[in-house]
């Protein structure tokens, strides 16, 4: 199912002799499509119609194709949307066609979007013959056509009239959009749906009395999105042993149903005995390789604090892994863990370099133009990143030996090396220089393929569906990317916590022998990080 229906509203804006009349009890031409519980209150309609249904005679029962009208913000969301919506109709009121030309300029994925559903629409009414009012067919059985509201001959729908009582500014694109939709449900046999992100647009229409749905087909389940826990599997005592001793352990598949292909799981005999691992499939589970700690270059020496972190470590240290996703909070160790395991691997010569990059979306008001080089440009927003690689490549003096020395020369402590730019050398600056160190930005990734490479992506929540699978597809073979984030922190306005880049990539290639996912829930950057990200 592509779609799930938003609930009925429990109050409408109409009267209920309106409400009445425009069911079809008045004129005979209103009607509200059929919807069948779910068991918890709410509603859903089906996009694909059943063929050859048979009644109780032996005859087909008649079967209705839905309607659906689609809102501007669910073409520049996904230019393919007009493919997905199987045998049913699609409207695009003229309304959406005049938003469109306003973003098509913009050079950003919204612009590039916007073109792209000009050309599909383009590809669609190439024939001089086609009435765009009428439609084409499309590959599922459906058909996409255009749709002119026409206010002077919408005035004698009872209707539009009421919407025109609530909302008298019918200028509005908005607006002209929710009394389509509604004149298109006076004028068509079967449901009519609005289908749109916008929230307010949603409660707008769930007020009026049109059904509105939002665009779910990219959209995962709640609990992919907010689940931060590895699960855990009961075995003996015995099943424990004989996994530590042989480094693998095979299950029945009645006990390891639901498990992915390298999904990170407790082994569990008792409360107190226990081991993670890595399913493996049909071979079972494998003992995870983690070292003991890392020590890059001088700097500070770094180790798994926790059970996830150990998962996370193992997934990027693996190399027959070349995709690990990794959902946790602020402070989890995601950054730094990351940074830590491909600077390893690439002075360990597994791969030329690291390349590390973030989304260009700002939390609150943004700053404005940024002068300099495009690694002076970047810097604000991977300061995150150049920290981890500070604290990682920075030697670490001992602070007692340091005082007794200095008290001893009678001169002070050496003031620390600064990593702001346009003061002294960075430790990691050297790294940089010799291109073990590549800041990208992903503006300029289209076209490219990346070989070879660490790739980090952190931040990856703030990703479209789109943008994810431009990063996916430049990684050219011996590279691995690492999508990192929290998908409760979202600062784009075009994604939430179910449809952004991060969970729609973990969930898509979810199984795959070359992708691992690893959920965070402990943080470890401070007792005051940890409680604020719990209790804030």
């Amino acid at each position: 199912m592509l779609h799930e229906a938003a609930s009925p509203a429990d109050v409408s804006l109409f009267s209920e002799e309106e409400t009445r009349q425009w069911n079809g009890n008045g004129n005979g031409h209103g009607h509200f499509p059929e919807h069948a519980p779910n068991g918890n209150g709410s509603t859903k309609v089906g996009l694909r119609r059943r063929r050859g249904t048979q009644g109780r005679n032996g005859t087909a029962k008649p079967t209705q194709v839905k309607t659906f009208v689609l809102d501007t913000n669910v073409l520049l969301h996904d230019p393919a949307c007009l493919h997905r919506f199987e045998e049913n109709d699609v409207c695009i009121p003229v309304e959406v066609l005049g938003e469109l030309d306003r973003f098509k300029g913009e050079p950003s994925e919204r612009g590039a979007n916007a073109r792209e559903v000009h050309r599909t629409l383009s590809k669609f009414f190439a024939q001089p013959e086609i009435n765009v009012m009428e439609g084409v067919p499309t590959a599922g059985g459906g058909r996409v056509r255009l749709i002119v509201f026409d206010t002077e001959e919408a005035k004698c729908s009872l209707a539009v009239q009421r919407f025109q009582r609530i909302f008298h500014d019918l200028d509005k694109p908005d607006h002209r959009i929710l009394a389509c939709a509604l004149w298109m449900a006076e004028r068509t046999a079967g449901p009519v749906i609005l289908v749109t992100k916008d929230l307010n647009m949603q409660l707008k229409a769930r007020a009026t009395g049109v059904v509105c749905e939002d665009y779910l087909h990219d959209k995962v389940e709640a609990r992919d999105a907010t689940h931060h826990e590895i699960a855990r599997i009961e075995v003996t005592a015995h099943e424990l042993q004989r996994f530590a001793s042989s480094g693998t352990l095979e299950l029945p598949p009645a006990r390891t149903a639901g498990l992915a292909l390298n999904e990170y799981v407790l082994l569990m005999a008792g409360e107190k005995q226990s081991m993670p691992a890595r399913w493996i499939g049909q071979m079972g589970f494998t003992r995870l390789l983690v070292p003991e700690s890392m020590r890059i270059m001088q700097g500070r020496t770094i180790k798994p604090m926790n059970l996830g972190q150990a998962c996370f470590l193992d997934a990027l240290m693996n190399p027959d892994i070349s995709l690990v996703t990794c959902f946790g909070q602020a402070g989890t160790g995601k950054t730094l863990l990351a940074c830590a395991a491909g600077l390893s691997q690439v002075l360990g010569n597994a791969y030329t370099g690291i390349t590390v990059s973030r989304p260009i979306v700002a939390m609150g008001q943004g700053i404005g133009f940024l002068p300099g080089s495009l690694q002076e440009k970047m810097r604000p927003w991977l300061q995150p990143v150049y920290d981890a690689l500070d604290l990682l490549t920075r030697p670490s003096a001992n602070p007692t030996f340091s005082k007794k020395k200095a008290a001893r020369h009678g001169n002070p402590s050496p003031a620390p090396m600064s990593t702001v730019a346009g003061g002294a050398s960075a430790p990691y600056d050297p790294l940089i220089q010799a291109g073990m160190v590549e800041i990208e930005a992903l503006c300029y990734i289209r076209g490219r393929s990346i070989p070879d490479r660490f790739f980090i992506l952190d931040e990856a929540q703030q990703l479209t569906p789109l943008e994810a699978k431009t990063v996916v597809t430049r990684m050219s073979r011996g590279s691995k990317l690492v999508l990192i984030g929290d998908p409760a922190q979202i600062d784009n306005p075009y994604v939430d916590s179910r449809s952004n880049g991060l969970v729609y990539t973990r969930q898509r290639l979810r199984g795959q022998p070359f992708a691992a996912h690893v959920p965070l829930s402990k943080g470890e950057r401070s007792p005051l990080a940890e409680a604020g990200a719990r209790l804030l």
